[in-house]
């Protein structure tokens, strides 16, 4: 097992954990898992939350999965949901979307989570947008405490969530030691969100990755308190990802162009639509390439 630290970044008005993708291009992808950013515990009111105003998606799913809180998911296709624990929204961006998660309007409390992302394959990255809120997904008994199957198939067991590609996603809820297996031709990230987990003779807290390459059928995982974590995995991606601000692609001329369109008021309906928000869109920031002179 490889271990991988979290940085600190900003969403909306939280400070988060983000642990995927990991500067510098070491580690990228995780099956076609691209991004993970681990919010909270932080305290909210009923009308001031994670306050993550209006902003474009493309290319990409958003997987939002709550430990504690709600959060009210608006986007341009109509949607308004509200998520809570133990429930997935699940965002098809597509060839363009945008969304804001906001507060509900009526939770107070701690509000906690993981924001995570999943390229989408050529073959459907420049498809139609779609909205899914999954408030039933199945549940794996295990020796050491039990798996929700977030997407993908654990142990017989499917969640209902839309998968472009072959991968998985499970919550895990461990009271002590279990065995969880494998498919050797998964790669894998397990991300602690809460107590501590002991794999491969490493030692993972809140803030970390530990991740594994194909080719193993089985983990072992111990625990001496009461642990959460999130397993991650799927086939290694067959392309090349380019990553800018909110958007996912191939190429950068296609970063830049998203980029353009987004911050033009009078295009940015036409390919991303519109969301039904107080909070105002949140401009796009130059391309990460386009920020300094060339040459700088």
């Amino acid at each position: 097992m490889e271990l991988f630290d979290a940085r600190t970044a900003n969403l909306g008005s939280f400070e988060v954990r983000r642990i995927l993708p990991q500067r510098h291009g070491s580690l990228r992808t995780v099956g076609a898992w691209c991004f993970a950013d681990h919010m909270g515990p932080a305290l909210v009111t009923e009308e001031h939350g994670i306050d993550v105003a209006p902003h474009p998606h493309m290319g990409l799913q958003t997987a939002t999965w709550l430990l504690d809180g709600q959060i009210l998911h608006k986007d341009s296709l109509g949607s308004e949901q509200v998520i809570a624990p133990g429930q997935l929204n699940l965002m098809t961006a597509g060839r363009g979307i945008s969304h804001s998660e906001e507060a509900t309007g009526h939770y107070a409390g701690t509000l906690e989570g993981i924001q995570l992302w999943i390229a989408q394959p050529d073959a459907t990255r420049d498809g139609d947008q779609d909205f899914a809120h999954h408030a039933d997904l199945p549940v794996v008994d295990l020796d050491g405490g039990a798996a929700t199957v977030i997407t993908g198939e654990f142990l017989g067991r499917t969640s209902p969530a839309r998968r472009d590609t072959d991968l998985v996603g499970l919550e895990l809820d461990l009271q002590r030691q279990t065995t969880l297996p494998l498919r050797p031709d998964y790669e894998y990230a397990l991300i602690v969100l809460r107590g501590r987990a002991g794999a491969d003779g490493e030692s993972l807290t809140p803030g970390h990755l530990g991740y594994l390459a194909p080719g193993r059928d089985e983990l072992g995982i111990s625990v001496d308190e009461l642990s959460r974590a999130i397993l991650l995995g799927g086939v290694p991606f067959d392309s090349p990802v380019q990553m800018a601000w909110n958007f996912v692609g191939r190429t950068r001329e296609e970063m830049d162009e998203a980029t353009e369109i987004w911050n033009d008021p009078e295009r940015r309906a036409e390919r991303f639509g519109h969301v039904s928000s107080a909070l105002p869109p949140t401009p796009a920031p130059p391309t990460p390439w386009n920020r300094w002179p060339t040459g700088a």
